[in-house]
This record gives structure tokens, sequence and C-alpha cells, in this order.
């Protein structure tokens, strides 16, 4: 096996957000929520489901790979050439939480996926945060 293949890399992001667990890992698991600030889904928070997400641009296949309710949720990301993993992680705090979300298995002759990457989820993070802001009330 190659360096190429072997070396992978990853981005993370982390936001304190001043919402509940509760909240957070519903606009991370409820499909009319993802739809607003990810893409269109029919995401099942139930481990080892397949499902998808779908944009104009085209679908990405997915599968449930860790699943604790309220604190950690992974699923593989992928459209056949990307083979990723994203990871979300909430930690309660004392004014709501942190929310830190990894995507890891870049490979190094990958670097477009890695830059798209890079420059989306802070902007899907934001939206994210509106969604958030949005069903609170705020």
């Amino acid at each position: 096996m190659s360096d190429t293949e072997t070396e992978r890399r990853a981005i993370a992001i982390e936001r304190d957000l001043a919402h509940p667990p509760s909240r957070i890992w519903r606009a991370l698991t409820q499909p009319h929520l993802m739809a607003e600030w990810l893409m269109q889904t029919d995401f099942q928070p139930v481990l080892g489901q397949t499902f998808s997400f779908r944009a104009e641009w085209g679908a990405l296949t997915c599968q449930v790979t860790e699943l604790e309710p309220e604190r950690r949720l992974a699923y593989t990301w992928g459209d056949g050439v990307l083979d990723t993993v994203v990871t979300w992680t909430i930690t309660p705090t004392p004014a709501g939480a942190r929310l830190r979300m990894e995507q890891t298995g870049f490979r190094k002759d990958q670097p477009r996926y890695l830059m798209g990457a890079t420059a989306g989820w802070p902007r899907m993070l934001d939206t994210l945060e509106q969604v958030l802001a949005k069903e609170s009330g705020a």
C-alpha cells in the first residue's frame, strides 16, 4: 500500500452553543431540520442504518456507525470516490453545549475534497446555529 493510500487527513470544528444537548441532537438527527442546514436526507437515527444526503450536485451514500443519543453520532460520508467519516460530539457546558464536528479519511491525493469540506462545514455550522436559534424561539 502506498503512502497516498495510507496517509489520511481530517478537519475538525468546534462551536460553543447556547442550546441544550437535546436541541442540538434534534438538529443533527431530524430529517426536516437537517434539510434546513445540511441537505435533504432520509436519515434515521438507527445504528447501521444506510441513508443518503441529496443536493443539486448529486448525492452521498452514508451509514450510521456510532450512535449515543445527545452525545455522539458518526456516519460514513462518501460518493464512490470520497470515503470519509463525519463524527459529531456534543459535550454539555454550563451555557449549553460544545459541538465538535470532525471529518476524517481524506486521502492525500484528494486536496479538493479537503478544501471543499474546510470551506463548507463552517458555513453549514453557521446555518445550523440559525436553525437552533429559530427552534428555540430566540
